[in-house]
């Protein structure tokens, strides 16, 4: 991270990841693999699919701590992450915003700072967090004012994009509600195979693990987004 008087600046990881965090990670899943193995009539896929998915998972989040940083520059601002990466120029950044984690534990982030452009999108920005920062909504209006100029205009707020950026945030939460649901889905599945399994020789495993979670996401997801599109007034719909 450079001065605060040039425009210049890398975000990235300065803070090491607490080794129980890690300890806990691993035993998690292994806790899980185990018991999973223990139903010797659960088909194999199973496990195999969830020990393949938290490897990968493993995997992203270590490529993540490593290569992920935020950049800024003079053309604009580049979040990289493990394997994407997302820019913008100044022109077409709208905002960006140091905003408080509203559920957040003792070990999480207490802030996550996001880039909003002029179409009413956002993406965060990595390690310009509570983790990494000591004070981000110090350090965003600083890069704010650092940036003025390069914008060529001021940072106030357009009805017009705060429309958007509304708009954007109902379908976010849409997507959210609807990812929580097919965990519940997931794991009201668990205890009916269990009783299936007592009453019947062939429970329906693919049906119950996999089936059932998908279709009420995508019921859910259809639901939440309709209901929302419909209070959206029309001239928004056209962007």
């Amino acid at each position: 991270m450079d001065a605060y008087g040039g425009i210049e600046r890398e975000y990235r990881r300065r803070k090491k990841t607490s080794p129980l965090m890690a300890l806990g990670f691993g035993l998690l899943g292994l806790n899980a693999f185990f018991q999973m193995n223990r139903h010797h009539t659960m088909p194999e896929w199973v496990p195999a699919s969830v020990a393949a998915c938290y490897v990968l998972l493993a995997a992203n989040f270590l490529l993540y701590m490593r290569r992920a940083r935020t950049l800024v520059g003079a053309r604009g601002i580049t979040a990289r992450r493990a394997l994407t990466e997302r820019s913008r120029t100044w022109h077409e950044i709208y905002d960006i915003r140091a905003e408080p984690v509203p559920t957040r534990t003792a070990y999480a982030d207490k802030w996550i700072t996001y880039l909003y452009d002029t179409d009413g999108r956002r993406f965060f920005l990595p390690h310009m967090d509570g983790g990494q920062l000591d004070d981000p909504p110090t350090e965003v209006a600083a890069l704010k004012e650092a940036a003025a100029r390069h914008r060529g205009m001021g940072w106030g707020p357009q009805p017009e994009v705060e429309a958007r950026i509304r708009r954007r945030a109902g379908h976010r939460k849409a997507w959210e509600r609807a990812f929580i649901s097919g965990l519940v889905a997931l794991a009201c599945s668990f205890p009916l195979w269990v009783v299936l399994l007592a009453t019947t020789p062939h429970p329906p495993t693919l049906l119950l693990f996999l089936c059932l979670p998908l279709g009420t996401f995508a019921a859910v997801a259809a639901l939440l987004h309709w209901r929302w599109e419909s209070q959206v007034p029309w001239t928004l719909r056209q962007r």
